[in-house]
């Protein structure tokens, strides 16, 4: 019989990991923004993602709907716990997408549109980090409810999974630049990317020793036989790209850093897993504590069946037709 709460738990998982890998470039490239030239290097970071930018948010709608909808008592837990980040990534998002569009249509106030792109992305990145670092330091709970304060989210482990996502997704926009784009905004491109990989790594290192000492069950999970035999892949598999990474971006390789940007987002999804299943709230609620009725998952399974495939389709088309170089005339 198939266990439709590990199906449920499989498709937010791979919902928030397409909205990682989708929206974390837009964002990246947002973080990154004031480092580039004004008038047309920052035209053309923009129109590298002017096609998809906004139909890359769907993700994040199906991941929040489908946590809501299949683990209902997850989702009554975590959004208390969290509701201080999560408005603020919401407003992040709106102001982003509102600068995003405005800047073309009011040049006399570029500027300031450029600076709310800037720090909506910021906050965005932070904020998303931050919330799941939240989820790993652990949430109060009693009576099946969430039980701490207004400010358990802020800890220096939670600022740091924010920072390491902001580096993460710095990573992801520079790569996609340098894929996207050609001439003096490609080498730009390429800089950055070194740097943000260096970023990144250094603290996805720092991350993940902090997450191994927060409590005894991590520290087993990742150490104690015979977890540690596929524990130890991930961390073995993250060097291993990371060195590609470096080398593809120091040969000037153009397709070849984003993708392995993803991988290494990827791993960290893989590690991610090995802390947390089969916990959706880390040592206090299970996916099958906090699933939705049988009757229930099955409806949505219907639906999803329909509609992912569908999102799959478009999203697919859309990168498909503007697959090209932006061109110094800012259009693909």
């Amino acid at each position: 019989m198939i266990d439709l709460s590990l199906v449920w738990a499989f498709i937010i998982a791979f919902a928030v990991f397409a909205y990682v890998v989708m929206d974390g470039f837009d964002l990246g490239i947002g973080i990154l923004f004031p480092s580039f030239g004004v008038g047309e290097e920052r035209d053309s970071a923009m129109n590298s993602i002017a096609p998809v930018w906004d139909g890359n948010e769907t993700w994040l709608v199906l991941g929040g709907g489908g946590l809501m909808a299949a683990f209902p008592l997850a989702y009554a837990i975590v959004l208390p716990a969290t509701y201080p980040l999560i408005i603020a990534m919401l407003l992040g998002l709106v102001f982003r997408g509102v600068a995003f569009e405005f800047r073309w249509r009011d040049p006399g106030h570029r500027a300031l549109w450029d600076l709310a792109f800037t720090a909506g992305s910021f906050v965005a990145a932070l904020t998303q980090g931050m919330v799941l670092g939240a989820l790993l330091q652990g949430i109060e709970v009693a009576d099946r409810a969430y039980a701490g304060s207004w400010w358990d989210w802020l800890t220096p482990y939670t600022l740091l999974t924010g920072l390491g996502t902001v580096a993460g997704y710095a990573l992801l926009g520079s790569t996609w630049l340098i894929w996207k784009l050609e001439g003096p905004a490609q080498d730009h491109a390429r800089r950055m990317a070194f740097r943000a990989a260096i970023a990144t790594l250094a603290l996805l290192v720092a991350v993940s020793l902090y997450t191994v000492f927060l409590g005894g069950q991590y520290f087993d999970r990742w150490f104690s036989m015979p977890s540690v035999l596929f524990a130890a892949n991930v961390p073995l598999l993250t060097a291993i790209i990371a060195f590609l990474l470096f080398r593809g971006l120091a040969k000037g390789g153009e397709a070849a850093p984003f993708w392995l940007s993803l991988a290494l987002f990827f791993l960290g999804m893989a590690g991610l897993g090995v802390s947390m299943f089969p916990y959706i709230v880390p040592d206090q609620v299970t996916i099958w504590d906090a699933a939705a009725p049988e009757s229930s998952q099955i409806f949505m399974l219907i639906g999803v069946g329909i509609t992912m495939p569908l999102i799959l389709a478009y999203t697919g088309w859309a990168y498909w037709v503007f697959r090209g170089k932006v061109g110094h005339e800012g259009y693909h």
